[in-house]
This record gives C-alpha cells, structure tokens and sequence, in this order.
C-alpha cells in the first residue's frame, strides 16, 4: 500500500503497514510508516453495511425475485437445516460487469479484485449528474484522497447521464456505484451501461448510502466468484477512521 507524506515530511511517496486489531469488542486499525519509523497510531474503525437484504431486496422490473427453500429443517427433525436458494444476478445489492452488455466483454470473475477493493469517495447528488456534475464530484474525491477518485459512490435519488457517464470514463475510474437498481435512466439504461462498461468501469448498483456521509471511505464490494457470469450479488460495506 502506498501513500503521501504531508509536505511537513518532504512530500516524498512512502509505504505503510496496516493491521487490525478487536480490543473490548472494538475494531481498530493500527499504521506504521516504515520508512521513516513513525507509528502512525491506533484508531477506531466504523463499518457501514451498505448492502441490502437479498430476500427483501429491490428488483429491477422484470428480473426473477430472490427465492428460498428450507430443504431440511431441524424443527422438522432433521439433524440439520439446509437451505437452497435462487435468484438473479442483478438481485439487490449487485456487480455488473461488462459481459452484462457487451458481447465479448469482461465476466466478473476475470475483474482483477482491487477493482473492488479500495479507496471510495461518497458524494451525495440527487437528480440528474450532469457532466459538470460528474466532473466537480471527481475534483471533491481528489482533494480529499486521490486513491479515492477510482471508485465513485453517488448517494441519492441520482440518475447518471450519458454526459456525466462519459467525464466518469475518460476519467479512468474503475468503479461507479450509485443506489438504483440502474446506473442511467430506468426506462433506457443501455446507452449510460455501455458508455461505462466499455471503458470497463464496473458498476455497483443498489447500495444503501443513507447511513453514510460525503467523504473517503475504504470500500470492500467483492463479487462472488461466478465463472462466466455477467454479474454477482455482493456484500458491500464501507470502513471509516473514527479517530
């Protein structure tokens, strides 16, 4: 992991060593700064689950619903409960990679995971993001944490336009998240879905960003790992320095 020294330390790219450490039922990351021998300190860690329920999850419309089965039940007298379960891969809270709309695109299981992994910036819009939009919401993430701009979160009723969706792409990020079941508008999503997913920025949809403020965040949005598929359910969550 690399980060910036603060120009009061010479302004020069240094390593850093992190660890996690539950102390009284606390999670708290612990840094040290390697190179120049400094202990970076210890500080609580707040974890936002930003994933919604799957079995009582939004459904894009026409999309199967989410369905679960009890195949043994201890109540029944089984020695064991066992349950199977089916659902899309849109579901809820989901990935889509570009397989999802283009033909010989990228299947979430050939996504490198630090797509997922990493830095996020949470900026809260409502409406439609225009261009300019997109590109202060870019300008916000940088000055706060630069590694954060690779992965935009929009809080709020937002719809990205094909507009803000091309600033998005050229911009390189590798991740748009947004809490719709639909990154454009709902009734035409294809044009904001390929300008997106052939710059292969992948899309986490249907998040749940209410609990959470503007600002950086480190994301985890893994997928599962589903060959060939188009895309995935995931357990999303954001981490916050509380200190």
């Amino acid at each position: 992991m690399t980060a910036e020294i603060p120009p009061s330390l010479g302004g020069v790219p240094f390593k850093v060593s992190c660890a996690i450490e539950i102390e009284n039922g606390k999670i708290y990351g612990i840094i040290r700064y390697r190179q120049i021998g400094i202990y970076g300190g210890k500080y609580e860690m707040k974890i936002y689950d930003i994933s919604q329920e799957v079995f009582g999850c939004q459904v894009y419309a026409g999309d199967p619903v989410p369905e679960k089965k009890l195949l043994c039940s201890m109540q029944k007298g089984s020695l064991y409960n066992l349950t199977a379960f089916s659902m899309c891969a849109h579901n809820g809270t989901h990935i889509d990679a570009p397989f999802h709309f283009i033909k010989d695109g990228k299947t979430v299981d050939s996504i490198d995971l630090d797509t997922f992994v990493g830095m996020a910036y949470v900026a809260e819009y409502h409406g439609i993001v225009s261009d300019s939009a997109a590109a202060e919401i870019l300008e916000k993430a940088r000055k706060q944490n630069t590694e954060a701009t690779k992965r935009i979160l929009i809080k709020g009723e937002a719809e990205i336009s094909a507009q803000a969706a091309k600033v998005f792409a050229d911009s390189g990020i590798l991740l748009l998240g947004n809490e719709s079941q639909t990154v454009g508008p709902e009734a035409a999503p294809m044009e904001v879905h390929l300008i997106l997913l052939r710059a292969d920025v992948v899309l986490l949809e249907g998040i749940r960003l209410a609990e959470v403020s503007e600002g950086a965040y480190f994301l985890n949005a893994a997928p599962l790992n589903l060959s060939g598929a188009d895309g995935s359910p995931c357990r999303a969550v954001l981490i916050a320095d509380e200190r």
